[in-house]
């Protein structure tokens, strides 16, 4: 294409593109553009209806082909034809976590655990360059085999590491050659993951763990989850489990859950609240966390009720966590620290079980005025529900919310009216599903020795819907019944509608896209970004750092599906050049501006 446009250009001023040259044939372009739009409103004045809108469509898209050719004629000024693609960084970053940086947040006086915590303001400018694979890196096997069976060399884990996991975690998984294997769900000992879930289910007064979600749980967070065998297992009840861990250099909980194709996400209960809106989980689960949850006056609990729904439950596993303090007589009739807390927060201790506690957050708003005087104080602000990474707060949150409504009373339909859905959700993703199916999902190369993919075997299981709206990409997956989990994103600066995706039980998060995600390198199959390109070019960072990021985020051969306006996509086109990606252009044929840019990252080999 630029090269035809210069040829044009040529032939009108000559065969030198020389900077002066460049501007006035871009000056010539747009005084015709202009003339064209005057001309085109006289046309809209006489012409009917139907012709005026197709000059009006047309003249729309000149404007934007010719804001495409700017851009490449500026880069035929700055001195290249085609854009130089980005090198690939050194062994040190394969498993790089932007804004994790320990040494760099210690020499800028975090301590106390909060070096940990995520920093993005003292994370130094690094060079622009591709964050490769590990030598011993290999594409994870189908789901879902790959969720019982991961490469050792995709997870940067020891075998002393493994050998000094806690012996829960040593039953539930075989470490070979070159491989860790799970124990499947099936046939596992007596106190395994399977009989934990039903003990659980028990104590809140269920027959099975497979009424749970009748029974309101729908949704989970998982913290510090270990390896994700207890969030694997309420998968398979259609429980939407997602695990959150703190930053770790090696053995990560978050890398490996998601390598084994289970949502996961970095955060830690520190200094700050996780970026997710009040009552957005049905239950909280901790199994031997190594959180200390009577500490800062009780701060870490007040996060857990924020996140809490009405009538959620709060699961506590671990040796340690006994009511009755350590140098107290069981008859004590002074409270520990602990029943302190759950009671100024209006929890009530359904029931204990060995090392296991089970608490139910309040459902009725009355219980916080008949407590004492002295009690954890109700929030102020009405407008609870953003929260991007705030301080913890020392107050009790969501109790104005509409959305203040017990789990066992919620409706498990949408909000949304059918109108609205058709609108925001779904009808977006029907106009090119039937385009990608065939692309990603059924004609996907044979890679030698592998067999055919059948049934609910796939190569896509992680997916991120970057820019997600109300989780129209989710709805439409599933009711393809893909067997894939999608990782929600609402953009911090875009109408907040993360409430609502949650209440529909989906996962998602709130995330500001000029820094980089909470997670590992290569730790997703799909990322899908509709409109939020053209959104981006206004914000106050570069676009190739969202494309160097999208890239770190994303595994081999994995795929990005981005559909916007035709120049933004044009743009795109460039930058997927820069970053080494395969891609192509499709046009919907609906008569609207909308392109959709595919691409495939390539697996870049040493």
């Amino acid at each position: 294409m630029r090269s035809s446009l210069l040829n044009k250009l040529w032939m009108i001023f000559g065969p030198k593109p020389k900077l002066n040259w460049l501007i006035l044939s871009v000056i010539s372009i747009l005084a015709f553009i202009t003339l064209f739009g005057s001309s085109s409103s006289n046309a809209i004045d006489t012409s009917p209806r139907r012709q005026a809108s197709l000059i009006y469509t047309n003249y729309r898209r000149i404007k934007e082909r010719v804001a495409v050719d700017y851009l490449e004629l500026k880069s035929v000024s700055s001195g290249g034809l085609k854009q130089k693609e980005l090198g690939l960084c050194g062994k040190e970053r394969e498993n790089f976590v932007p804004c994790h940086n320990v040494t760099a947040n210690l020499l800028s006086g975090f301590e106390q655990g909060e070096e940990l915590d995520r920093h993005c303001q003292v994370s130094r400018e690094e060079d622009r360059c591709l964050v490769r694979p590990p030598k011993e890196y290999k594409i994870p096997l189908r789901w879902p085999r790959g969720r019982d069976i991961i490469w050792s060399g995709n997870v940067k884990i020891t075998k002393d590491q493994f050998l000094s996991s806690g012996s829960m975690t040593k039953r539930l998984m075989l470490l070979e050659e070159n491989q860790i294997a799970f124990h499947s769900q099936d046939g596992l000992i007596f106190d395994g993951v399977k009989d934990y879930s039903r003990q659980i289910a028990e104590m809140i007064g269920l027959g099975s763990d497979t009424e749970l979600p009748q029974a309101g749980v729908r949704t989970m967070l998982d913290i510090n989850c270990g390896f994700g065998s207890f969030g694997a297992h309420l998968l398979s009840l259609k429980i939407m489990a997602v695990c959150v861990a703190a930053y770790e250099a090696t053995g990560s909980q978050v890398q490996l859950s998601l390598e084994r194709g289970l949502p996961a996400m970095i955060g830690n209960f520190i200094a700050r609240q996780l970026p997710y809106p009040s009552l957005s989980y049905d239950m909280v689960h901790c199994a031997q966390c190594g959180i200390s949850w009577d500490e800062k006056d009780g701060m870490f609990l007040i996060e857990v009720d924020r996140v809490l729904k009405p009538g959620g439950y709060f699961v506590l596993t671990s040796p340690t966590s006994k009511l009755q303090g350590s140098s107290r007589e069981k008859k004590s009739i002074t409270l520990n620290p602990m029943e302190e807390h759950t009671q100024q927060l209006c929890w009530t201790l359904l029931a204990q079980q060995d090392e296991t506690f089970i608490w139910q957050k309040t459902a009725d708003l009355d219980c916080y005025a008949s407590r004492k005087q002295r009690a954890i104080q109700l929030c102020k602000d009405g407008d609870d529900t953003q929260s991007y990474y705030q301080p913890l707060v020392p107050c009790i949150s969501g109790t104005s919310s509409k959305r203040w409504i017990a789990i066992q009373n919620r409706s498990f339909d949408s909000e949304l009216s059918s109108a609205e859905l058709e609108i925001h959700g779904k009808s977006a993703v029907d106009n090119y599903w039937s385009l990608l199916t065939p692309l990603i999902f059924s004609d996907h190369p044979k890679r030698p020795g592998d067999e055919d993919p059948l049934p609910p075997y796939n190569m896509i299981r992680n997916v991120m819907d970057m820019s997600s709206n109300y989780g129209g990409l989710n709805a439409a997956l599933l009711e393809e019944k893909k067997s894939v989990w999608v990782m929600n994103v609402v953009p911090a600066r875009a109408s907040n509608a993360l409430p609502l995706i949650l209440d529909r039980g989906f996962t998602g998060v709130m995330h500001d896209w000029c820094e980089p995600f909470p997670t590992y390198p290569r730790t997703y199959d799909l990322l899908h970004a509709n409109g939020l390109l053209s959104q981006f070019i206004s914000e106050r960072c570069s676009m190739i750092d969202l494309f160097l990021e999208m890239d770190r985020i994303l595994r081999p051969e994995g795929w990005i599906i981005l559909s916007d306006t035709v120049g933004t996509i044009e743009m795109a086109r460039t930058l997927a050049t820069q970053v080494r990606w395969e891609a192509r252009i499709i046009d919907l044929q609906n008569g609207s501006d909308q392109r959709l840019l595919v691409c495939q990252k390539l697996f870049l080999k040493k």
